[in-house]
Protein backbone atom coordinates (compact mmCIF):
# COMPACT_ATOMS: atom_id res chain seq x y z
CA UNK A 1 0.00 0.00 0.00
CA UNK A 2 2.97 2.33 0.48
CA UNK A 3 6.52 2.66 -0.77
CA UNK A 4 9.32 4.33 1.18
CA UNK A 5 12.54 5.31 -0.59
CA UNK A 6 15.75 6.54 1.03
CA UNK A 7 19.08 8.10 0.08
CA UNK A 8 22.42 6.38 -0.31
CA UNK A 9 24.39 5.23 2.73
CA UNK A 10 27.69 7.12 2.92
CA UNK A 11 30.54 7.37 5.43
CA UNK A 12 30.93 10.11 8.04
CA UNK A 13 32.55 12.42 5.48
CA UNK A 14 29.79 11.95 2.94
CA UNK A 15 31.87 9.69 0.69
CA UNK A 16 30.47 6.70 -1.12
CA UNK A 17 31.39 3.45 0.60
CA UNK A 18 34.01 1.43 -1.18
CA UNK A 19 36.08 -1.62 -0.26
CA UNK A 20 39.12 -0.06 -1.93
CA UNK A 21 38.79 3.01 0.30
CA UNK A 22 38.28 0.82 3.35
CA UNK A 23 35.36 2.92 4.58
CA UNK A 24 32.70 0.20 4.52
CA UNK A 25 30.88 -0.55 7.78
CA UNK A 26 29.33 -4.01 7.59
CA UNK A 27 25.90 -4.36 9.26
CA UNK A 28 26.85 -7.78 10.62
CA UNK A 29 29.90 -6.31 12.33
CA UNK A 30 27.74 -3.66 14.02
CA UNK A 31 25.32 -6.35 15.23
CA UNK A 32 28.14 -8.58 16.45
CA UNK A 33 29.77 -5.70 18.33
CA UNK A 34 26.85 -3.71 19.67
CA UNK A 35 23.70 -5.71 19.00
CA UNK A 36 20.96 -5.53 16.40
CA UNK A 37 19.05 -2.80 18.28
CA UNK A 38 21.96 -0.37 17.80
CA UNK A 39 21.77 -0.91 14.04
CA UNK A 40 17.99 -0.52 14.12
CA UNK A 41 18.32 2.65 16.20
CA UNK A 42 20.83 4.12 13.74
CA UNK A 43 18.50 3.39 10.82
CA UNK A 44 15.50 4.91 12.60
CA UNK A 45 17.37 7.96 13.89
CA UNK A 46 18.71 8.94 10.45
CA UNK A 47 16.70 11.26 8.22
CA UNK A 48 16.40 9.02 5.15
CA UNK A 49 15.16 11.85 2.87
CA UNK A 50 18.84 12.61 2.18
CA UNK A 51 22.04 10.57 2.34
CA UNK A 52 22.40 8.31 5.38
CA UNK A 53 25.76 8.86 7.09
CA UNK A 54 27.38 6.13 9.17
CA UNK A 55 30.76 5.95 10.88
CA UNK A 56 32.27 4.64 14.09
CA UNK A 57 31.79 8.07 15.66
CA UNK A 58 28.14 8.23 14.61
CA UNK A 59 27.56 4.73 15.98
CA UNK A 60 29.15 5.77 19.30
CA UNK A 61 26.56 8.54 19.59
CA UNK A 62 23.80 6.04 18.79
CA UNK A 63 25.11 3.72 21.52
CA UNK A 64 25.09 6.61 23.99
CA UNK A 65 21.51 7.46 23.07
CA UNK A 66 20.53 3.80 23.48
CA UNK A 67 22.15 3.65 26.92
CA UNK A 68 20.09 6.61 28.13
CA UNK A 69 16.89 4.89 27.05
CA UNK A 70 17.99 1.53 28.48
CA UNK A 71 19.02 3.10 31.82
CA UNK A 72 15.58 4.68 32.08
CA UNK A 73 14.00 1.28 31.50
CA UNK A 74 16.27 -0.31 34.13
CA UNK A 75 15.16 2.28 36.70
CA UNK A 76 11.50 1.70 35.86
CA UNK A 77 11.80 -2.08 36.12
CA UNK A 78 13.83 -1.92 39.34
CA UNK A 79 11.12 0.13 41.04
CA UNK A 80 8.32 -2.16 39.85
CA UNK A 81 9.82 -5.44 41.08
CA UNK A 82 7.61 -5.55 44.20
CA UNK A 83 4.52 -4.18 42.43
CA UNK A 84 1.61 -6.32 41.27
CA UNK A 85 -0.74 -4.24 39.08
CA UNK A 86 -3.71 -6.46 39.96
CA UNK A 87 -3.38 -6.07 43.73
CA UNK A 88 -1.22 -2.99 44.37
CA UNK A 89 -2.62 -0.42 41.92
CA UNK A 90 -4.67 2.48 43.21
CA UNK A 91 -7.31 4.48 41.34
CA UNK A 92 -5.88 7.22 39.13
CA UNK A 93 -8.13 9.77 40.82
CA UNK A 94 -6.43 8.89 44.13
CA UNK A 95 -2.88 9.21 42.78
CA UNK A 96 -0.70 12.15 43.75
CA UNK A 97 -0.95 15.14 41.45
CA UNK A 98 2.49 14.79 39.84
CA UNK A 99 1.68 11.15 39.00
CA UNK A 100 -1.57 12.16 37.32
CA UNK A 101 0.26 14.93 35.48
CA UNK A 102 2.88 12.51 34.17
CA UNK A 103 0.21 10.13 32.91
CA UNK A 104 -1.47 13.02 31.09
CA UNK A 105 1.88 14.20 29.72
CA UNK A 106 2.74 10.69 28.52
CA UNK A 107 -0.56 10.60 26.65
CA UNK A 108 0.49 13.70 24.69
CA UNK A 109 3.86 12.08 23.92
CA UNK A 110 2.09 8.96 22.68
CA UNK A 111 -0.12 11.01 20.37
CA UNK A 112 2.97 12.72 18.91
CA UNK A 113 4.79 9.43 18.39
CA UNK A 114 1.84 7.69 16.76
CA UNK A 115 1.55 10.58 14.28
CA UNK A 116 5.29 10.35 13.55
CA UNK A 117 4.99 6.61 12.90
CA UNK A 118 2.03 7.17 10.57
CA UNK A 119 4.06 9.74 8.62
CA UNK A 120 7.12 7.44 8.51
CA UNK A 121 9.09 10.11 10.39
CA UNK A 122 11.17 7.57 12.27
CA UNK A 123 13.97 10.01 13.13
CA UNK A 124 11.37 12.13 14.94
CA UNK A 125 10.19 9.04 16.82
CA UNK A 126 13.72 8.39 18.08
CA UNK A 127 14.30 12.07 18.92
CA UNK A 128 11.07 12.33 20.92
CA UNK A 129 11.61 8.98 22.65
CA UNK A 130 15.14 9.98 23.67
CA UNK A 131 14.03 13.38 25.00
CA UNK A 132 11.14 11.81 26.88
CA UNK A 133 13.43 9.29 28.59
CA UNK A 134 16.33 11.63 29.35
CA UNK A 135 14.54 14.91 30.10
CA UNK A 136 10.88 14.32 30.98
CA UNK A 137 11.43 11.09 32.90
CA UNK A 138 15.09 11.02 33.98
CA UNK A 139 15.66 14.74 34.38
CA UNK A 140 12.32 15.56 35.94
CA UNK A 141 9.77 12.97 37.04
CA UNK A 142 11.97 10.07 38.13
CA UNK A 143 14.41 12.47 39.78
CA UNK A 144 11.60 13.82 41.98
CA UNK A 145 10.12 10.37 42.50
CA UNK A 146 13.23 8.82 44.06
CA UNK A 147 12.52 10.24 47.51
CA UNK A 148 9.00 8.83 47.56
CA UNK A 149 10.02 5.45 46.17
CA UNK A 150 12.97 5.03 48.53
CA UNK A 151 11.83 6.67 51.80
CA UNK A 152 8.04 6.26 52.07
CA UNK A 153 6.48 3.11 53.52
CA UNK A 154 6.65 0.07 51.22
CA UNK A 155 2.86 -0.23 50.94
CA UNK A 156 2.05 3.43 51.54
CA UNK A 157 -0.35 5.28 49.28
CA UNK A 158 2.47 7.66 48.31
CA UNK A 159 4.69 4.86 47.04
CA UNK A 160 1.89 2.80 45.45
CA UNK A 161 0.68 5.93 43.64
CA UNK A 162 4.13 6.32 42.10
CA UNK A 163 4.29 2.65 41.13
CA UNK A 164 0.79 2.74 39.63
CA UNK A 165 1.88 5.55 37.32
CA UNK A 166 5.25 3.92 36.58
CA UNK A 167 3.62 0.61 35.61
CA UNK A 168 1.33 2.34 33.09
CA UNK A 169 4.12 4.54 31.75
CA UNK A 170 6.49 1.58 31.35
CA UNK A 171 3.97 -0.50 29.37
CA UNK A 172 3.21 2.49 27.17
CA UNK A 173 6.87 3.31 26.62
CA UNK A 174 7.76 -0.28 25.70
CA UNK A 175 4.97 -0.62 23.13
CA UNK A 176 5.92 2.74 21.57
CA UNK A 177 9.60 1.82 21.23
CA UNK A 178 9.00 -1.77 20.08
CA UNK A 179 8.98 -1.01 16.31
CA UNK A 180 12.49 0.45 16.64
CA UNK A 181 14.14 -1.22 19.66
CA UNK A 182 12.47 -4.56 19.13
CA UNK A 183 14.81 -6.82 21.10
CA UNK A 184 15.07 -4.46 24.06
CA UNK A 185 11.30 -4.03 24.13
CA UNK A 186 10.76 -7.80 24.17
CA UNK A 187 13.33 -8.17 26.95
CA UNK A 188 11.55 -5.54 29.06
CA UNK A 189 8.16 -7.09 28.31
CA UNK A 190 9.34 -10.48 29.57
CA UNK A 191 10.52 -8.85 32.81
CA UNK A 192 7.24 -6.97 33.23
CA UNK A 193 5.18 -10.11 32.69
CA UNK A 194 7.15 -13.01 34.23
CA UNK A 195 4.15 -15.36 34.38
CA UNK A 196 2.71 -14.16 31.11
CA UNK A 197 -0.09 -16.10 29.46
CA UNK A 198 -0.71 -16.37 25.73
CA UNK A 199 -2.38 -12.93 25.61
CA UNK A 200 0.82 -11.28 26.88
CA UNK A 201 3.32 -13.61 25.25
CA UNK A 202 4.99 -10.79 23.32
CA UNK A 203 5.03 -7.02 23.21
CA UNK A 204 4.20 -7.36 19.51
CA UNK A 205 0.72 -8.58 20.40
CA UNK A 206 0.08 -5.15 21.97
CA UNK A 207 -1.26 -2.03 20.28
CA UNK A 208 1.19 0.85 20.37
CA UNK A 209 -1.62 3.37 19.95
CA UNK A 210 -3.74 2.05 22.84
CA UNK A 211 -4.55 5.15 24.95
CA UNK A 212 -3.68 5.46 28.61
CA UNK A 213 -6.58 5.73 31.09
CA UNK A 214 -8.11 9.19 31.08
CA UNK A 215 -6.96 11.69 33.70
CA UNK A 216 -9.48 14.20 35.04
CA UNK A 217 -8.72 17.89 34.33
CA UNK A 218 -5.91 16.88 31.98
CA UNK A 219 -5.57 20.29 30.32
CA UNK A 220 -5.39 22.12 33.66
CA UNK A 221 -2.80 19.66 34.99
CA UNK A 222 -0.61 20.04 31.91
CA UNK A 223 -0.73 23.84 32.07
CA UNK A 224 -0.12 23.95 35.84
CA UNK A 225 2.89 21.63 35.80
CA UNK A 226 4.37 23.28 32.72
CA UNK A 227 4.69 26.43 34.87
CA UNK A 228 6.10 24.43 37.79
CA UNK A 229 8.70 22.85 35.54
CA UNK A 230 9.82 26.31 34.36
CA UNK A 231 10.25 27.43 37.97
CA UNK A 232 12.07 24.19 38.79
CA UNK A 233 14.49 24.80 35.91
CA UNK A 234 15.22 28.28 37.28
CA UNK A 235 15.71 26.87 40.79
CA UNK A 236 18.02 24.12 39.53
CA UNK A 237 20.13 26.70 37.70
CA UNK A 238 20.39 28.87 40.84
CA UNK A 239 21.32 25.89 43.04
CA UNK A 240 23.93 24.70 40.54
CA UNK A 241 25.59 28.12 40.55
CA UNK A 242 25.87 28.02 44.36
CA UNK A 243 27.08 24.41 44.26
CA UNK A 244 29.84 25.25 41.77
CA UNK A 245 31.07 28.04 44.07
CA UNK A 246 31.18 25.57 46.97
CA UNK A 247 28.21 27.00 48.85
CA UNK A 248 26.35 23.67 48.96
CA UNK A 249 27.36 20.10 48.28
CA UNK A 250 24.07 18.96 46.80
CA UNK A 251 20.60 20.34 46.17
CA UNK A 252 19.34 18.68 49.36
CA UNK A 253 21.73 20.80 51.39
CA UNK A 254 20.07 23.89 49.98
CA UNK A 255 17.19 25.94 51.32
CA UNK A 256 15.60 28.15 48.69
CA UNK A 257 13.29 31.16 48.61
CA UNK A 258 11.29 31.59 45.42
CA UNK A 259 9.89 35.03 44.65
CA UNK A 260 7.24 35.13 41.94
CA UNK A 261 4.34 37.26 40.70
CA UNK A 262 1.07 36.78 42.60
CA UNK A 263 -0.53 34.15 40.33
CA UNK A 264 2.59 32.02 40.11
CA UNK A 265 3.36 32.44 43.81
CA UNK A 266 -0.13 31.18 44.66
CA UNK A 267 0.39 28.18 42.36
CA UNK A 268 3.65 27.32 44.09
CA UNK A 269 2.30 27.90 47.60
CA UNK A 270 -0.58 25.54 46.83
CA UNK A 271 1.86 22.61 47.01
CA UNK A 272 2.72 23.45 50.63
CA UNK A 273 5.46 21.27 52.14
CA UNK A 274 5.52 19.09 49.00
CA UNK A 275 7.14 21.94 47.05
CA UNK A 276 10.59 21.07 48.41
CA UNK A 277 10.30 17.61 46.87
CA UNK A 278 9.72 19.16 43.42
CA UNK A 279 12.91 21.22 43.80
CA UNK A 280 14.76 18.37 45.61
CA UNK A 281 15.77 20.73 48.40
CA UNK A 282 15.43 20.45 52.16
CA UNK A 283 13.27 23.54 52.36
CA UNK A 284 11.40 25.75 49.88
CA UNK A 285 9.67 29.03 50.75
CA UNK A 286 7.49 31.11 48.45
CA UNK A 287 7.21 34.89 48.49
CA UNK A 288 5.34 37.29 46.26
CA UNK A 289 7.51 39.54 44.10
CA UNK A 290 7.55 41.41 40.81
CA UNK A 291 9.56 38.86 38.85
CA UNK A 292 10.63 35.25 39.25
CA UNK A 293 13.85 34.91 41.25
CA UNK A 294 15.41 32.17 43.36
CA UNK A 295 17.78 32.69 46.30
CA UNK A 296 19.78 29.78 47.70
CA UNK A 297 21.35 29.29 51.12
CA UNK A 298 23.00 26.26 52.76
CA UNK A 299 20.93 24.59 55.45
CA UNK A 300 22.08 24.91 59.06
CA UNK A 301 20.14 21.77 60.02
CA UNK A 302 21.48 18.23 60.43
CA UNK A 303 21.47 15.70 57.60
CA UNK A 304 19.25 12.65 58.07
CA UNK A 305 21.23 9.44 57.55
CA UNK A 306 18.35 7.79 55.71
CA UNK A 307 16.64 10.34 53.45
CA UNK A 308 19.59 12.80 53.28
CA UNK A 309 17.30 15.77 53.92
CA UNK A 310 18.63 18.46 56.25
CA UNK A 311 16.05 18.81 59.03
CA UNK A 312 15.86 20.35 62.48
CA UNK A 313 14.15 17.24 63.90
CA UNK A 314 17.06 14.86 63.22
CA UNK A 315 17.96 13.10 66.48
CA UNK A 316 14.79 14.02 68.36
CA UNK A 317 14.14 10.29 68.86
CA UNK A 318 16.84 8.89 71.15
CA UNK A 319 16.33 5.37 69.79
CA UNK A 320 17.15 6.51 66.26
CA UNK A 321 19.50 9.43 66.73
CA UNK A 322 20.53 9.67 63.08
CA UNK A 323 17.00 9.80 61.64
CA UNK A 324 14.55 12.64 61.11
CA UNK A 325 10.95 12.54 62.32
CA UNK A 326 9.72 11.96 58.77
CA UNK A 327 11.77 8.80 58.34
CA UNK A 328 10.79 7.49 61.78
CA UNK A 329 7.13 7.97 60.86
CA UNK A 330 7.62 6.24 57.51
CA UNK A 331 9.47 3.33 59.11
CA UNK A 332 7.66 2.82 62.38
CA UNK A 333 4.57 5.03 62.40
CA UNK A 334 1.63 6.02 60.24
CA UNK A 335 3.85 7.52 57.56
CA UNK A 336 3.89 10.99 56.06
CA UNK A 337 1.03 12.38 53.98
CA UNK A 338 1.88 13.48 50.46
CA UNK A 339 -0.65 15.04 48.10
CA UNK A 340 1.27 16.62 45.23
CA UNK A 341 4.79 15.18 44.88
Amino acid sequence: DALLTHGFVVDGNGHKMSKSKGNVIAPQKVMDTSGADILRLWVASTDYSGELSISEEILKRVVESYRRIRNTLRFLLANLMDFNPQTDSIEIADCLEIDRYMLAFTSTIQEDLVLCYQRYEFHQVVHKLHNYCSEDLGGFYLDILKDRLYTCGVNSKARRSAQTALAMITRQLVTLMAPVLSFTAEEVWATLNPGRDVTEASVFFELYNQPLPEVADEAALLARWAKLREVRAAATKAIEAVRESGGVGSSLQAEIIVEAPADLAAELARLGDDLKFVFITSQATVKQGDVLSVSVAPSAATKCERCWHYRSDVGTDATHSGLCARCISNLYGAGETRAFA
